[in-house]
């Protein structure tokens, strides 16, 4: 228990690092699925309450699809980035509760969000593109630096899983350091403003992650048009 913060669940189920990440992640899905059934419970044509944040929410995220490869793709990937969004949101907020912790602050969690965007971003692009002419893409535009080309293109895609991963991981778990020792220090009502620093920090790292997905989908779904140009 020593260096990790006090939960909850870790007084009755143990501080084990496995104990504490199941627990909150079991958390984290029953929230989620809480604000989503909430969100369509009784919808009107003129939203209230929970109906009208999400509806905003959702028009965010097609937006910022939209400057990336268009509103027709950011439509359809809705799903996929608004639902990361919501769990890396929920997931990163327990951590500024005291007595929780973040999911996203263990490289197991962040992990298999990174290895999902990984997976579906390569899935979509030899869908659109097809196996030969989106691997084709990994060789350049120069067919004789085509053996150069192609391992670095490979090596670059495979450390976004890292990138990914590492980056939303580190910083959560620096968040939840800097909560931990500024908990220590000073009394409780002190560290107000730092709470409100936290939470501007979970939604800075959930919009960098949503971003970088629409980002890594818009570079597999479009290289056909991008080569046309």
């Amino acid at each position: 228990m020593e260096g990790r913060l006090f939960t909850f669940f870790g007084a009755f189920l143990g501080h084990s690092q496995a104990a504490i990440l199941v627990s909150h992640t079991l958390l984290m899905v029953a929230l989620v699925v809480l604000i989503a059934v909430v969100a369509v419970q009784g919808m009107k044509l003129v939203p209230k309450g929970m109906q009208n944040v999400m509806e905003v929410y959702l028009e965010g995220v097609i937006n910022m699809g939209a400057g990336v490869f268009g509103e027709e793709r950011a439509r359809r990937y809705l799903p996929l980035i608004a639902t990361i969004g919501l769990v890396v949101f929920t997931s990163n907020m327990m951590g500024v509760i005291p007595g929780f912790e973040s999911p996203t602050s263990n490289i197991n969690m962040t992990l298999a969000l990174a290895l999902i965007v990984f997976i579906y971003y390569n899935f979509e692009g030899i869908r659109h593109q097809g196996f030969v002419h989106y691997f084709a893409h990994f060789m350049g535009p120069v067919k004789v630096l085509a053996p150069l080309m192609f391992p670095i293109e490979i090596v670059s895609h495979v450390s976004r899983i890292i990138s990914l991963s590492f980056r939303l991981m580190g910083n959560v778990k620096g968040d939840d350091m800097f909560l931990m020792v500024l908990l220590m220090l000073v009394p409780w009502i002190v560290p107000l403003p730092a709470f409100f620093l936290l939470f501007f920090f979970g939604i800075l790292q959930t919009f960098i992650f949503m971003i970088l997905t629409y980002v890594y989908l818009a570079g597999a779904v479009v290289i056909e048009e991008e080569n046309k140009h």
